[in-house]
């Protein structure tokens, strides 16, 4: 048996279909493992080197392809045919133990019967430089991701993100913001003339005064209506237009949001759909090529097959001279075909009843772009005429088809700019000098429109345009702003959210580099260096990282305001500071570590135990001072405590004067001690005998130690300081003040006061 370990069980569906008995095809679901979800999982000291771990949800799966892969004779790694493909093979690979000598790599460009034969008759090894490259990305956005996320969160609020990549795509749906606000519209006028001359029809012609206001245009109106109408200048060409190059991965994104109102993320799931495989009656068949692509390139056999279905399909004429070829963009990959129909006789309308509507109209869409792709080009009449009226040269335009080539089955939906629209507009034959009719003559007011605001496909192209990302990442980075809420969508625009604002301003501030388009394009070159074997990706790294981690540490201290606020602790300034809470206060002393609310409250009463202010704390009770050196010390006071003049029985420390609170407490009646009703019932731990619980009343009062809670000592009866004479316990004060006694139950001394 030979096992062929694919991405998507929907793809190992297809070519299952198309292998012998021999195979078995099984999936692994994507990556089998990844840097760890909650740490950083790069060990910046040991050359950037990754820590994968195996996701926790592919562990079956794992065992799985395991127990297949120790009883198969050949294992063939075919995932998808890119850096993250090629990655999830040399992970796999690892993962799985493979043996290397019966361990082998194949790729195909689309999941045909011919494609995946010819993959496994030509074998190779996991290119490591495809795989370098894919680790250097993926390194390199886990640490920006992950040093600047905590960033946003200190200084902005929680849960914020922030990527690579993303962010700079965020800083372009800002900056348009922006300049959309900052718009100040010109006035500016249009003045339409209708003309005729001795041959039909009549037609219109422009004028644009621009800028210009409403007085401009009425003096300029009278001037018109009394000139004579010359034609100054006549252009005939015949213009053809070729046809538009077959579907890269961008351009497919941009028109079928043009065409059909798709998102990118939505486009990319049913290209994955029409790309893996559809169930059919005839079984799982895959309709279009590998949809990650910014290659036009087309391969000899599907063009043939293409120009064959032309010339039946439509005639001769409609097949090029020589076939269509496009020239490849300057930053192109060009490592795979265009997004194009695996089979041309498989037409929309063939499969349409196997096909929901997205995934028709899609499939529609790469299909008909495709076949228009190899025809031959779309022929116009195209006139131009100038007209003068007293100096003013007003402009008409006239286009019309003489040969549909291409468009025939794939309109252009390209806008003309211009605002005379010429698309189908015959213009009368005249000759240079000729004089005009004027039939009528209307201005109309306009105004400058600011740019608009991007739409998926108008943000794809900027990204493509701009070399920010990839192919394969388009989708993902518009998902991931929306799901963030740092854009929302008005209609079909995207419109960043306050936050987006914040974001942007704090990361350029910082990180002007990072947020730097033509920064983000250079990695990209970078990476692409890698892959071809030119560069070291932990070099890459290593490069980037340390001033990138010196403006890390800037931006984190950058703002720290030092006050006229004395540390209670050791008497230093103490710093203000911004957490992801908010504002706080810090030591400004690096020997100490003494933090605190900006608007926490420090009294003037000094820990008898540690010298230091204590601090003003709430608790169940109310408030209390405490020691601001916790857990150090725990002394603890009454926020307005009263001392008496008379020293505690037990320590000699002096009595406090309280007031209780209701509740229940311990209480050892041989030596006065109270506890916490939290502390054992039983045995007291100073004398012995046994406590009992009791119960206080709210407000009454009550003499306790000054040193609680070393020293637990309290009486309900205010001690006089005095001992018993009979049998030395302390004498207590009677509740009228006219008599002392002894506070031990079994004694009987009294003595009323003189």
């Amino acid at each position: 048996m030979q096992l062929i370990i694919v991405e998507s069980p929907s793809k190992a569906k297809t070519i299952e279909k198309y292998l012998g008995g021999k195979y078995k095809v099984d999936a692994s679901g994507g990556h089998v493992r990844d840097l760890p979800e909650k740490r950083i999982g790069v060990n910046i000291s040991k050359n950037f080197e990754a820590t994968y771990e195996i996701s926790p949800d592919k562990k079956e799966v794992i065992k799985r392809l395991a127990a297949k892969a120790m009883k198969a004779e050949k294992i063939y790694l075919a995932t998808d045919p890119d850096r993250e493909g090629e990655a999830i093979s040399w992970h796999l690979s690892e993962v799985l133990k493979l043996d290397k000598e019966k361990t082998q790599r194949i790729e195909f460009n689309e999941i045909s019967e011919a494609a995946v034969k010819h993959a496994l008759e030509n074998p190779r090894d996991i290119n490591m430089n495809l795989v370098d490259s894919q680790q250097a990305r993926r390194v390199l956005d886990r640490l920006v991701g992950y040093k600047l996320s905590p960033l946003l969160c200190k200084r902005i609020k929680p849960n914020l993100s922030a990527g690579r990549v993303q962010s700079v795509v965020l800083r372009l749906i800002v900056d348009r913001e922006r300049e959309i606000n900052a718009f100040v519209p010109q006035e500016y006028w249009n003045f339409y003339a209708s003309l005729s001359s001795t041959n039909p029809p009549a037609f219109k012609a422009m004028f644009q005064l621009k800028p210009a206001a409403r007085a401009d245009a009425d003096k300029l109106l009278e001037e018109l209506n009394g000139a004579d109408y010359i034609v100054k200048d006549i252009k005939k060409t015949i213009v053809s237009q070729h046809a538009l190059p077959p579907f890269t991965t961008s351009m497919l994104q941009q028109d079928a949001s043009n065409k059909l109102g798709m998102s990118s993320p939505q486009v990319m799931r049913i290209a994955q759909d029409l790309y893996e495989g559809i169930e059919t009656p005839e079984g799982h068949i895959a309709l279009v090529t590998y949809i990650r692509t910014d290659s036009t390139r087309v391969a000899k056999a599907a063009q043939d097959h293409a120009l064959e279905y032309i010339r039946e399909k439509f005639g001769a004429k409609y097949v090029p001279a020589k076939p269509n070829v496009y020239k490849a963009k300057k930053n192109s990959q060009d490592a795979h075909e265009a997004i194009r129909p695996i089979d041309v006789k498989r037409t929309p309308e063939s499969v349409k009843k196997l096909l929901d509507k997205n995934h028709y109209n899609l499939y529609k869409l790469i299909y008909e772009r495709f076949i228009a792709s190899q025809m031959s080009e779309a022929v116009y009449n195209s006139v131009h005429i100038d007209v003068d009226a007293n100096g003013h040269v007003f402009k008409a335009n006239g286009r019309t088809l003489l040969f549909d080539g291409f468009t025939a089955i794939y309109a252009d939906n390209r806008k003309d700019d211009s605002e005379l629209s010429s698309e189908g507009i015959i213009l009368p034959d005249l000759t240079v000098g000729e004089k005009l009719n004027l039939l009528s003559l209307s201005p109309e007011q306009k105004f400058t429109k600011p740019p608009l605001r991007y739409t998926d496909a108008s943000l794809v192209k900027a990204m493509e345009d701009k070399g920010i990302g990839r192919p394969s990442t388009y989708a993902s980075i518009i998902s991931v702003l929306s799901k963030r809420k740092y854009t929302v969508k008005d209609s079909k625009y995207i419109v960043p959210t306050e936050v987006a604002y914040q974001i942007t301003d704090m990361l350029t501030k910082y990180f002007e580099d990072i947020m730097d388009v033509s920064f983000t394009a250079k990695m990209e070159d970078k990476l692409d260096e890698i892959e071809e074997g030119g560069k070291d990706w932990h070099k890459l790294i290593a490069d980037f990282y340390p001033p990138f981690s010196e403006k890390l540490s800037f931006a984190s201290r950058d703002g720290d305001e030092v006050t006229d606020i004395l540390c209670e602790r050791c008497g230093k300034p103490m710093i203000r500071k911004t957490g992801r809470y908010g504002k706080f206060l810090k030591c400004s002393n690096p020997e100490c570590d003494n933090i605190r609310s900006e608007n926490q409250e420090v009294s003037d009463v000094k820990c008898d135990k540690c010298g230091v202010n204590m601090i003003v704390k709430t608790g169940k009770y109310g408030k209390f001072l405490a020691c601001p050196n916790y857990p150090k010390c725990s002394n603890i006071k009454p926020l307005d405590e009263e001392l008496s003049d008379v020293k505690c029985d037990k320590c000699g420390k002096l009595l406090s004067i309280k007031k209780g609170k209701y509740g229940k407490y311990l209480y050892c009646s041989e030596c006065k001690t109270s506890k916490s009703i939290t502390e054992k019932a039983g045995i007291c731990p100073d004398c012995g005998n046994p406590t009992q619980k009791m119960t206080s009343k709210s407000g009454k009062v009550f003499y306790g130690c000054s040193n609680y809670p070393e020293c637990r000592f309290m009486s309900w009866d205010m001690p006089t300081g005095e001992k018993c004479p009979k049998c030395g316990n302390y004498i207590v004060m009677s509740k009228d003040g006219k008599s002392v006694r002894c506070s031990a139950k079994d004694c009987d001394y009294t003595q009323k006061n003189a």
